[in-house]
């Protein structure tokens, strides 16, 4: 569950990581709240939530089981654990 989270937290704070890289490759104040208005923080919102959605499609698209497969739960046969499985 980590993972998923982990990803979606990446991308959330990936377009504030990448505009304080450009601030400090134009040698301006990273830390200067001049450089950071609410206009320019709310479009850094946006492209993180739209990215955040597109790879929400992705997974949800891409990923997972096949379509008509059915879930075995795991379960135990002749006292040996059997793992969950996808048929």
């Amino acid at each position: 569950m980590i993972r998923p989270v982990l990803t979606e937290f990446l991308l959330f704070i990936a377009p504030f990581v990448l505009y304080a890289a450009f601030l400090m490759a134009t040698r301006a104040g990273v830390l200067d709240p001049q450089h950071w208005p609410l206009s320019r923080i709310a479009w850094l919102t946006i492209a993180a939530l739209l990215l955040m959605l597109g790879s929400f499609i992705y997974f949800a698209h891409f990923t997972g089981a096949p379509v008509g497969t059915t879930y075995v739960p795991a379960h135990m046969e002749n006292g040996k654990f059997v793992p969950g499985t996808t048929r």
